[in-house]
């Protein structure tokens, strides 16, 4: 026997031992292993970390909170294509392995003897599903036999089309994105379905190194790794030669967009995300919850239009107060540092930052952030920049930019879509919006500054203001439920108080400075004379009155007791003032705001519904006109069994709710609506005649300096409150009243907000009489009476031709719990 032939026998026998000892050290460690491998029937029933999403009641995505961003997919939602361009990246024999990909791990076996390190892994796709479902991310022998096994019991556990769907919703594909849909919405702001070729190559090519081959990153290097994934998928066969080459040819188009808000509600999702936490901890962030708020898309934008009109109004007419800062500019220009310098300071809403590179006669040059250059002509805000000196007044006009400007200096910029920039700056005063369904709670929208990154602290809910004359209807409500009537005169004159607390004085006057003698109550309300509302409280009585307007949602912790409370002293957040209002646009019930409707788990289950109070008129007229009667509307009554309502009451869509109670008496409410009616025709609101609608009522507020603008009203069972003021209390200036403040940011958001819905009159109740007053007395016209107006009572208060106080009202009955004492 030769000695080749003895050399290949134990050539031989020494593989076949050493693959022997292979197999039973393999065997073994299966052995011992596969005890410890968790269960993998667990990944049916996997719940994929999904973050918090926060849609409107039109289905509008408005917030998303939660670090991984990820939607979930079924399998039959994923394009074809897409599944194959990432067989072709990392694992083209994947429907002929069970789990292991023999010649893959050889591979890596081999890069182990050479270079001592594990380095690609040769892992398949159902090798990184158990690593990315069960193990950790670290490079041991250890780990990878556990994901070898691991993935030999997923094999044989769930089939291929299962195995795909896990890996593709869990994958880590960069920039917090999780999973193919997540990523597509991350990088090109679409669905799965909406992608090319050339996209889906590119995010398939992420799995192996979502920095590396990041195109946000690295392009040249993102779309070498994109295109080695197309010629794979040419060379397998999925994609033809056309295709392939098209797909080539196309640039990188990738580019950041995060969440995609479809309506901007920042301060609306904080409220709610705060909410979340508060029922559910750290998992409000993780388990795919849908929260869905009361406030419409359509509204919530022009609310937020609305209040950027206001406060850029107001800016523009105090005055331009120069740059925000000054650089030091030298030469050669390194543009990529103040680009940089720009990126830092941002955008804030519609505001950007430029810097100021030239400045000519009548023009200026501004480098953007983005890196492209502006100019500024003198028409686009340079000519109207004249200086602001204080809150009432401004500076000369300026003859030419050096006048307001010079290189250097960083400015705002602003534009509407399709306009040319604008000098602009950021406003220092604030604003808030807040609106409401009357007749629900149900929040429409809500606005709780100009720009939620600027600021997060929201005004509605959190900044407790004087509310000045907007408060003054809840006090004429009290004396009008306590025997006082529209035709009521009380003297508009001087008086001074003497108030022991204060140490000091007080000596009230009206805005204009001015005082005008007796006055029927309807006419002092709609043009807010100060000293006939505190007159009026006097008469009704400070603890009466208080207890009153409680029911309003008034917190009594909140009213001063004593008479400045006429004039609205009190501190009260915008969404107080509004829930009061609501009582005056829904006829004198009470309802509870309200901004989140539903919550829903990741499988549609409603976890939460709102239950509110509603108005229910059909409801309280069962009970006035009996248990047989039903009267809705102007119908006539007809007899039916009371049975018969509860069951159409119970046939409407939705959850069912609690009547909301009345607060206010029926007949009142009616001439409270009335009166509030001609603020607007009249009186300081009539500003909104504008809109054309004869159902509109509010009323202004100004406080002392002023120091806070207000205007609340409704219209066709819309409750909306505008606030304007600045969060340190700084004077807006004298010629700043509600009216001219306030109310063009309620114009502006209700001429959206009613379009379209009808006028809706009050239902005149019974128990109401309209009677002929002699309009200087308040008393009953006398017959044939030349300047003689109607006005309305209830019937038992009809002033008779003898005296114009109206039975059971007698002025001065409340004098004796004033803390201030009249002394003039």
């Amino acid at each position: 026997m030769s000695k080749i032939i003895v050399l290949r026998r134990v050539l031989t026998h020494l593989l076949l031992v050493l693959a022997a000892g292979a197999i039973a050290g393999f065997a073994a460690i299966f052995i011992y292993l596969t005890p410890k491998l968790p269960d993998v029937d667990t990944l049916r029933d996997i719940r994929l970390q999904t973050p918090l999403r926060i849609y409107s009641r039109d289905q509008k995505l408005i917030g998303e909170f939660g670090e991984k961003k990820r939607t979930p997919l079924d399998f039959e939602d994923i394009p074809p294509l897409f599944i194959k361009a990432f067989l072709a990246a990392e694992d083209d024999r994947f429907y002929e392995h069970h789990g292991v990909d023999i010649g893959g791990l050889l591979r890596a076996a081999s890069q182990l003897i050479v270079s001592g390190e594990i380095q690609t892994g040769g892992s398949t796709i159902t090798m990184q599903v158990a690593k990315n479902y069960f193990l950790t991310q670290e490079r041991t022998f250890s780990r990878k036999f556990n994901e070898i096994f691991l993935a030999i019991k997923i094999e044989r556990a769930l089939n291929k089309q299962e195995i795909l769907e896990l890996y593709l919703n869990k994958i880590f594909l960069g920039n917090h994105a999780y999973g193919i849909e997540a990523a597509a919405g991350v990088y090109y702001d679409k669905h799965v379905g909406e992608l090319t070729l050339a996209q889906m190559a590119m995010i398939a090519g992420l799995p192996k190194a979502p920095s590396a081959y990041n195109p946000l990153v690295n392009a040249s290097r993102a779309k070498s790794r994109r295109d080695w994934i197309l010629a794979r998928m040419l060379h397998l066969g999925y994609i033809d030669e056309e295709a392939y080459k098209t797909a080539r040819l196309s640039e990188i188009s990738a580019s950041y967009y995060g969440s995609k808000l479809q309506a901007e509600a920042a301060y609306v999702s904080e409220m709610i995300r705060r909410d979340m936490i508060r029922r559910f901890g750290a998992d409000a962030y993780t388990e795919g919850y849908r929260a869905y708020a009361t406030i419409d898309s359509e509204l919530q934008n022009t609310a937020n239009q609305a209040v950027i009109n206001g406060v850029t109004e107001y800016d523009r007419r105090h005055g331009y107060r120069g740059p925000e800062q000054h650089w030091q500019l030298t030469s050669p220009l390194d543009r990529d540092h103040w680009q940089s310098e720009l990126r830092r300071l941002g955008s804030v809403g519609r505001w950007e930052p430029a810097l100021v590179l030239k400045v000519e006669d009548q023009s200026v040059t501004c480098l953007m952030r983005d890196g492209t250059e502006i100019e500024l002509l003198w028409e686009d805000g340079l000519a109207e920049a004249r200086p602001y000196i204080n809150e009432d007044s401004r500076g000369d006009a300026p003859e030419t930019a050096a006048d307001i400007l010079k290189r250097g200096d960083v400015i705002r910029v602003a534009a509407e879509p399709g306009k040319r920039w604008q000098l602009s700056q950021l406003p220092a005063v604030q604003a808030s919006l807040v609106s409401m369904d009357a007749d629900t709670g149900a929040i429409l929208s809500l606005v709780g500054g100009f720009d939620y990154q600027h600021s997060s602290f929201n005004r509605v809910t959190q900044a407790n203001r004087q509310p000045g004359s907007n408060f003054k209807p809840f006090v004429y409500a009290a004396a009008l439920e306590n025997g006082a009537t529209p035709a009521t005169v009380i003297n508009d004159a001087p008086i001074v108080f003497d108030d022991q607390a204060l140490e000091s004085t007080w000596r009230p006057t009206n805005d204009s400075g001015k005082f005008y003698g007796p006055t029927r109550l309807r006419k002092a309300l709609y043009n807010s004379r100060n000293l006939v509302s505190i007159r009026l409280l006097r008469s009704t009585g400070i603890a009466k009155t208080i207890d009153y307007v409680t029911r309003f949602g008034f917190r009594e912790s909140q009213l001063p007791r004593d008479l400045s409370l006429a004039l609205g002293s009190l501190s009260a957040t915008p969404l107080d003032v509004v829930t009061g209002y609501t009582a005056f646009a829904n006829g004198g019930y009470r309802v509870k705001p309200f901004v989140l409707e539903r919550i829903e788990d990741r499988d549609g289950n409603i976890l939460y519904q709102a239950e509110h109070p509603v108005v229910c008129r059909p409801c309280e007229e069962e009970v006035a006109l009996g248990p047989d009667q039903i009267h809705i509307g102007d119908e006539e009554p007809f007899f039916e069994e009371a049975s018969n309502l509860e069951a159409i009451l119970m046939e409407a869509e939705g959850p069912q709710h609690p009547n909301a109670e009345r607060i206010v008496e029926e007949r009142v409410a009616y001439i409270m609506d009335s009166i509030l009616k001609d603020v607007i025709r009249y009186g300081t609101g009539r500003r909104a005649r504008k809109l054309g609608r004869s159902d509109l009522a509010g009323k202004t507020g100004t406080t002392n300096g002023p120091t806070d603008a207000w205007f609340s009203g409704y219209g066709a069972g819309v409750a909306t409150t505008a606030w304007v003021g600045f969060d340190n209390n700084q004077n807006l200036g004298k010629r700043e009243y509600g009216g001219s403040t306030a109310l063009p940011i309620w114009i502006d958001y209700m001429q959206v907000a009613l379009k379209g819905k009808p006028e809706q009159a009050m239902k005149q109740p019974a128990g109401i009489a309209t009677v002929r007053i002699d309009p200087d007395t308040g008393k009953q016209a006398a017959p044939g009476q030349s300047n003689a107006i109607f006005e309305i009572f209830r019937a038992e208060n009809v002033p008779d031709t003898e005296t114009s106080e109206s039975p059971g009202y007698t002025p001065g009955n409340g004098a004796s719990d004033n803390s201030l004492e009249e002394i003039f």
